[in-house]
């Protein structure tokens, strides 16, 4: 019966739509107990199951790690990958176009980043006076390098080297005998090569004197002209005179910078040449298009050396007038015989002529084929005439167009008849009231040509001056030895009484030579006013310009901020640097008179009622909070106050004509970035 009934499952279940199962199925009719072979084999291999196809569909195939090509083909174009894919891909670019977009908008919104010698001060060096190195009692280039710590110390940014060309070292060198040579004095041109090296080793730069007007009449361009060779002939500028025993001849009335006619007979050529200056410094011929070529090439050697920079000097006395005509006499009923002072004359026709500032950006166009390498660009200042009106001075930046110097060297802190706060404010409004849009100011309180600060204003004032130096905006120009506050030799019998030796400390001639004697006298007051023992003293001139250039490079308003003057009087000089974006203000109050009390609060009534002392030329007073009703400065005395303000004064109606500024920016502290558009 049993075998009947299983014989007929398979049939059944095929009637019924059975499906398949090639595995085995135990019908519930059969017992546990075990079989024998032959019963076995009557079991069907085959069987047929009455299921359901929606019952046995395989599971649904999901994706897994390491699946095979195939089966992620058969995935990925499915909707829910496909759509999540493109979303993810078009974020993808989405983001990317942001971040392109957002670093373009930040460099076009980005003000321009200032260059080496808009960054920090310039130290001046008269390499004759810095340091000697071999003992003979003259500076040199390896005193110089002797003495690099010192000015990073100080935290100078760069290095000007007056003239060290070989030279008769007449007019302290200013008439070179070779321009592509070191004069012995100071050593050799492998002792450049090193100092050049040293000084970039510690991110410094350096810039160096050049004289293009004039040579030495030792020069081997001078020796070949007076005798006719060649290209040479026409070098200087000749005209044909006559000598009668000492008296000469002119060709016209023109006058020496030094005195006496500018023509000069030579027994060589039996002709008159041209001198601005001494008669051992010859004019170059700059109408010949030879001589300009002579100068480029020596722009060009120098700047090869690997220098970053010319201060050029005497540049307005590059051509003179080809008609030679008599200059206009200053005084018209003066004796016409009796003129030998340059001061009688006035120089029409031998200073600014047409053309000279074409060959002034001719320069500038050859510096700036070495100006190409990002961090190499080459500085070019130029001086300007001290006697000459402002807008003649502001010629020498250029144009909007065509560049000259990246400053002229700016002297009417120098040229001031008298130290008061009003005289002050007055030669620092007129640089700025008449710079260019754009352009950078700069500031020089001492030179190799001026009495030192405290000979020519009194020691008393030396820190405050330093500290407006360092405060103003543009860059601040340190002849050596202000930082220490030296003064020149009082000694009627010394030429040169502000070129004496850098005073370096209390051994016998302040440190500067280890011989017997210096080329000048050291001042006697070196054993108290040295780098050595001011570097001890809290107090010192020293550590107040160190700290006033430190301060400088690290606060934007005083780095590249506002400008405004807000207060001046006889006795003091009141102004504030700022920047949009920044609630912080620095405020100068500087006392270049007698003892003052002011009342700040009146004259600017949104300042909060205290500041406090960031720095001061006392520096027992750093630190302090003041009333800004009542500050009080002794003569001579110095304060940077500081407040928290969001009323800038640069936005204020009273104070717009006093307020300048060079390289606008502004501050975002969102961003902790500085951009242009405010």
């Amino acid at each position: 019966m049993v075998d009947e009934e299983a014989k007929s499952l398979p049939m059944e279940l095929s009637e019924k739509g059975g499906v398949e199962n090639n595995g085995f199925v135990q019908n519930e009719a059969f017992d546990d107990r075990e079989t024998d072979t032959s019963s076995q084999d009557e079991i069907p291999k085959m069987c047929a199951v009455d299921v359901s196809p929606v019952a046995v569909a395989e599971p649904a195939l999901q994706p897994y790690a390491g699946m095979p090509k195939e089966v992620l083909l058969k995935f990925s174009s499915q909707a829910r990958y496909r759509v999540t894919r493109e979303i993810l891909f078009w974020l993808i670019i989405a983001a990317a176009v942001l971040l392109v977009s957002a670093t373009v908008a930040i460099i076009a919104l980005s003000p321009k980043c200032l260059h080496w010698w808009q960054d920090g001060p310039i130290y001046q060096v008269y390499p004759r006076s810095f340091k000697d190195s071999n003992m003979d009692g003259n500076g040199d280039l390896k005193g110089i390098q002797e003495k690099l710590d010192h000015i990073t110390h100080l935290n100078i940014k760069t290095i000007w080297i007056t003239s060290f060309y070989k030279s008769p070292l007449k007019d302290s060198g200013y008439g070179a005998e070779d321009f592509y040579d070191i004069d012995p004095m100071f050593g050799s041109m492998r002792d450049f090569e090193d100092l050049l090296a040293s000084i970039h080793d510690r991110g410094l730069k350096v810039i160096m004197d050049f004289i293009p007007n004039h040579t030495s009449d030792k020069h081997r361009w001078f020796q070949l002209s007076r005798n006719r060779t060649g290209k040479y002939t026409d070098y200087y500028i000749w005209q044909d005179c006559t000598q009668a025993g000492a008296a000469i001849t002119a060709p016209n009335n023109w006058v020496s910078v030094h005195g006496n006619s500018s023509w000069q007979y030579d027994d060589v050529r039996k002709q008159c040449y041209f001198h601005q200056f001494g008669k051992e410094q010859p004019d170059l011929n700059f109408r010949n298009p030879a001589v300009q070529q002579e100068i480029h090439d020596v722009i060009k050697f120098w700047l090869g050396k690997g220098v970053d920079g010319f201060s050029f000097v005497a540049v307005k006395f590059l051509l003179e007038a080809t008609h030679l005509r008599d200059e206009p006499q200053v005084n018209k009923s003066q004796n016409p015989e009796s003129i030998t002072a340059y001061s009688e004359l006035y120089h029409d026709y031998t200073t600014t002529q047409v053309g000279m500032h074409d060959i002034i950006r001719s320069f500038r166009q050859t510096m700036d084929q070495y100006s190409s390498e990002p961090g190499r660009y080459r500085f070019m200042g130029s001086d300007s005439d001290e006697n000459e009106d402002i807008e003649g001075t502001m010629m020498y930046y250029g144009t909007t167009f065509v560049q000259e110097a990246d400053f002229p060297f700016n002297f009417h802190l120098i040229n001031m008849k008298n130290l008061s706060g009003n005289s002050v404010s007055e030669a620092v409004n007129v640089w700025m009231k008449n710079m260019p849009e754009g352009k950078w100011p700069n500031w020089v309180v001492g030179s190799p040509n001026t009495a030192r600060i405290s000979s020519r204003f009194g020691n008393e004032y030396v820190k405050v001056i330093n500290m407006l130096l360092l405060t103003l905006p543009g860059t601040p120009i340190t002849y050596y030895g202000e930082e220490i506050g030296m003064e020149n030799i009082a000694s009627a019998n010394v030429t040169f009484p502000e070129k004496s030796p850098m005073q370096w400390n209390g051994n016998d001639n302040a440190g500067f030579t280890e011989g017997n004697s210096s080329w000048v006298p050291v001042n006697s007051d070196y054993q108290t006013v040295n780098a050595e023992v001011q570097m001890t003293q809290s107090n010192s001139t020293l550590n107040l310009y160190r700290e006033l250039s430190l301060l400088r490079s690290n606060e934007l308003p005083i780095h590249r901020g506002w400008m405004c003057s807000i207060w001046n009087d006889n006795d003091v000089f009141v102004y504030v640097r700022e920047l949009d974006g920044l609630d912080s203000v620095f405020m100068m109050v500087l006392n270049f008179g007698h003892e003052s009390t002011i009342d700040l609060k009146a004259i600017v009534p949104s300042l909060p009622s205290q500041a406090v002392i960031r720095l001061s030329t006392n520096f027992s007073n750093t630190g302090k909070a003041v009333d800004t009703k009542i500050i009080k400065t002794e003569a001579g005395e110095g304060l940077v106050l500081e407040y928290k303000t969001e009323k800038p004064v640069h936005n204020m109606e009273a104070f717009l004509e006093n307020c300048f500024v060079a390289e606008k920016a502004c501050y975002s502290s969102a961003f902790n970035l500085l951009y242009m558009n405010c």
